[in-house]
């Protein structure tokens, strides 16, 4: 995950540290170790060499898995973000969310006749968007008071991971939103699902592109494979240790991430992101499905390269290819009646 492997506290975080290697339309775009090691063979973290970024290739599951400088401070946390730190994000971002929410419901009810109305799709959108970076402005700021380290480094962005991989990463995401939009032709939609309703004109369509290609990957990316990839990680772990000295003494000498809590973080994860979709497909069982198995691959990328930017590349080429496919479908956006289930 992030800096999966990157320094823990002995409390509950760890990120993931760098490595470098590596449906109808409307509805498609809401598809938008153990540690058996001895206490006296355990490395302190004080002994760790500085190793800015690991070997090109080498996984995550491979230690030596700590990128924690010699000089950081005793207390900086070495499992990050953990649960807390999850919990934080989404209490800032769901607190901005709801006052940016105000705007558009007060203006929509201004007057009797909007009241009855539904409100603008622009409104919602724009609203959504100011909330997103309002919560990575915050958190720019925030979260480093706690990390001991920047907000990038802290979630695993990675950007140089992303850089030298993008030529295979935006294939991926090219490859599997085909796919994916193959698949849904052959389910059954409803006939009006939420979606729907930012895909009446143009203008709405166009701020859609603009908002689910350039926002919304990057937001979507860094709540769940930067923060809650790892914190769930780092709890299961935390959760399945022995209660005995020694594993106490293992588990703040390391930030190892085990193999189970990987797949069960995963999992966990890719349920919670399909769910986050559901209301704009009206809970369509097959296009969740389709979601669930999506958010698996970008929690794989996320851990093999251990950088979030990465994912969000998959992520955003993938909604790229989808608004691509309606683009070209309606004539440049000209013909959305032809945006059918």
């Amino acid at each position: 995950m992030s800096d999966l492997t990157s320094k823990t506290p002995p409390s509950d975080s760890h990120p993931v540290s760098h490595a470098d290697t590596l449906p109808s339309v409307s509805a498609l775009f809401s598809l938008i170790p153990n540690h058996t090691v001895s206490t006296t063979q355990a490395r302190s973290q004080s002994d760790a060499p500085v190793r800015p970024i690991l070997p090109e290739g080498e996984a995550i599951l491979q230690p030596p898995m700590d990128n924690t400088p010699n000089d950081a401070p005793e207390d900086a946390p070495h499992r990050i973000p953990n649960l807390g730190h999850a919990l934080l994000f989404l209490a800032i971002a769901g607190f901005i969310l709801i006052l940016t929410q105000l705007v558009p419901f007060g203006l929509a009810h201004a007057t009797a006749a909007a009241a009855k109305s539904s409100i603008s799709p622009k409104l919602l959108i724009a609203s959504e968007a100011v909330s997103y970076i309002l919560t990575l402005v915050i958190s720019w700021f925030v979260f480093p008071l706690l990390w001991k380290r920047s907000f990038p480094d802290g979630i695993g962005a990675n950007p140089d991971a992303a850089r030298r991989n993008a030529l295979r990463l935006i294939p991926i995401g090219l490859v599997l939103s085909f796919a994916v939009q193959a698949i849904s032709t052959l389910i059954s939609m409803p006939k009006e699902i939420p979606m729907d309703d930012f895909f009446r004109t143009p203008s709405d369509v166009w701020l859609v592109t603009i908002f689910g290609v350039c926002l919304a990957p990057l937001f979507e990316e860094i709540l769940f494979r930067g923060f809650l990839l790892p914190a769930f990680a780092i709890a299961y772990d935390w959760l399945s240790l022995p209660r005995t000295p020694a594993a106490h003494d293992l588990w703040h000498s390391t930030n190892k991430i085990t193999l189970p809590a990987l797949i069960f973080s995963s999992v966990l994860t890719s349920i919670l992101f399909a769910a986050l979709h559901g209301q704009q497909t009206a809970f369509t069982w097959p296009v969740l499905l389709l979601l669930f198995c999506v958010s698996l691959i970008l929690s794989a990328v996320r851990i093999r390269l251990r950088s979030v930017l990465a994912s969000t590349l998959i992520h955003a080429s993938y909604n790229f290819t989808i608004f691509l496919t309606a683009f070209i479908a309606t004539g440049g956006y000209r013909h959305l009646d032809k945006l059918q289930h």
